[in-house]
């Protein structure tokens, strides 16, 4: 994706780089701008193999058609999704008065399909997903999927967690630092911040994903999760930037701060060897690392029957419910996560 400032010939040459570049500007996260720009070079490539046009120059029986070809192939919802993707494009085009007008507004219309705003998930039960987490062997991979499934983060919110976010006591290995002043008090913890934000330095470090979290939040880390980050940091490579990221990758960006592409790329190959990934399968069917969020909020809630404390943990509460729980931390959240967390390790 261009990052440069593109206008006058930019424009014309890469009409799509510069919409991504204007979506950026807006603060869309780095996944909403990848998912667009995907499926916006997918159909760019469908209008010039099948008729030889711009992007400029489709009217409605070539969006159409392309609307058309994805069926069979992708789930309803996904082709909504996608046809919505391309739409939002030539609205914002039409609207900065970059095109004349907005092909996709009446087929979206005609469309049969509808975005499936809260799809049925593929049901995975516990036994189901130890089993899962037992063939991954990598320490980096396995603390990340463990540390999704433990804590029901966000993938962007483990991305940019600093060695300082953790607070445990490692047996045999040599590595020290000083955890974050708000975990003093509270061991065996995680503590996720609600301000790092795409392009925003936080810890001496820009960041490239943001956290979502309306506060922050203190997560308790049980005697598994415990078990994989010290297996991880046993391994851990010295980290190139200063803000001593906690998870860092180990292949051609050795060092650096694992990235949310990364990450889903760790998961889906798992969730594809194991039957639970296909291209095109969409929410409803493939494991991705939100998955891993509805399956903690799930799994744990009905454990608890205490929405508010998995609230409190997913971090999307209201300041009064999460400053209750703030101040019980000690005591109510700990007692009632680690009585009811799931096992995942065999």
């Amino acid at each position: 994706m261009a990052t440069e400032s593109l206008d006058g010939d930019a424009l014309s040459e890469d009409p799509i780089a510069y919409f991504l570049e204007e979506q950026q500007y807006h603060g869309k996260s780095e996944r909403t701008i990848d998912a667009y720009e995907r499926v916006l070079r997918q159909f760019e490539a469908f209008l010039e193999e099948g008729s030889g046009i711009s992007l400029r120059e489709a009217n409605r029986r070539e969006c159409m058609a392309w609307v058309h070809s994805l069926r069979g192939r992708l789930a309803s919802s996904t082709i909504a999704t996608y046809a919505s993707y391309v739409h939002r494009f030539y609205d914002y085009m039409t609207r900065v008065e970059a095109f004349e007008g907005n092909p996709m507004s009446l087929v979206m219309e005609e469309m049969g399909e509808s975005i499936d705003t809260n799809p049925t998930r593929r049901e995975i039960s516990i036994p189901e997903m130890r089993a899962f987490v037992a063939d991954i062997c990598h320490p980096l991979e396995r603390a990340v999927i463990v540390t999704l499934l433990k804590t029901g983060m966000r993938v962007g919110e483990l991305c940019n967690l600093d060695l300082r976010d953790l607070h445990v006591e490692l047996e045999g290995i040599d590595r020290e630092w000083t955890p974050r002043v708000q975990l003093e008090a509270r061991p065996r913890s995680l503590y996720v911040d609600e301000k790092p934000a795409r392009g925003v330095a936080v810890n001496g470090e820009t960041r490239t994903a943001s956290n979502k979290r309306k506060r922050e939040t203190v997560i308790p880390v049980d005697s598994e999760l415990d078990t994989v980050l010290e297996a991880w940091l046993a391994i851990r490579p010295d980290p190139v930037s200063p803000a001593d990221p906690l998870f860092l990758d180990t292949g051609d960006s050795w060092g650096q701060r694992l990235e949310p592409s990364d990450v889903r790329y760790i998961v889906e190959r798992h969730a594809r060897e194991r039957g639970w990934y296909r291209r095109g399968g969409g929410a409803t069917e493939n494991v991705t690392p939100h998955y891993f969020r509805h399956f903690f909020t799930t799994h744990l809630r009905d454990r608890t029957g205490d929405r508010g404390i998995v609230k409190y943990l997913r971090g999307d509460v209201a300041s009064d419910v999460i400053d209750t729980y703030t101040h019980d931390w000690g005591d109510r959240v700990r007692s009632v996560y680690e009585a009811n967390i799931y096992a995942v390790l065999s």
